[in-house]
C-alpha cells in the first residue's frame, strides 16, 4: 500500500517538505520513494505539486496523511470519498479524551490531624 506523506528537508530550525509517495509500512526516512509530487514550505505557506500525478496516485489507492489531505483540499484537489479530512469543528486534538482537563476530577483527600509532637524543652545555661 502506498502513502502520500511529507518528507522533511531543509536546515535545522527551518524545515521544508517534499510531498512524496512511499510504501506505507515503512518509516518515512527509510521507505522507498515511488515518486515526488511536489513541495511545501510552512514558513511562506507555499505549496507546489503536480495535480495530475496526485490524481493518478489517489485513484490508485494511495492514502494521504492528514496534513497532506488538508494541503490538497486547500488547493482545490478533489479527494476521494474514503479520504477522511478532519474539520476545524472537531478540534485540533486527535485523542481529546486523554487530556488532563477531560479526565474525571479526583476527590480531595481529607486531611487527617497529625498528632503533635511534644515541644522540646530548651535548657538555658546561666550567663557568666
Amino acid at each position: 500500500m502506498l502513502a502520500i506523506r511529507l518528507q522533511r528537508l531543509g536546515r535545522t530550525g527551518y524545515p521544508t517538505y517534499r510531498i512524496a509517495v512511499q510504501e506505507a509500512r515503512r518509516h518515512p526516512s527509510s521507505g522507498r520513494v515511488v515518486a515526488y509530487l511536489g513541495s511545501y514550505n510552512p514558513h511562506t505557506k507555499e505549496v507546489k505539486f503536480d495535480a495530475e500525478k496526485v490524481d493518478l496516485y489517489l485513484k490508485n489507492g494511495a492514502q494521504p496523511t492528514t496534513r497532506v489531505a488538508k494541503l490538497l483540499g486547500d488547493n482545490k484537489v478533489k479527494l476521494p470519498d474514503w479520504v477522511k479530512v478532519r474539520s476545524a469543528k472537531s478540534g485540533s486534538t486527535k485523542n481529546a479524551e486523554k487530556l488532563r482537563k477531560n479526565q474525571p476530577k479526583e476527590e480531595p483527600a481529607e486531611e487527617t490531624p497529625v498528632a503533635e509532637a511534644p515541644a522540646e524543652e530548651t535548657v538555658e545555661t546561666p550567663a557568666e
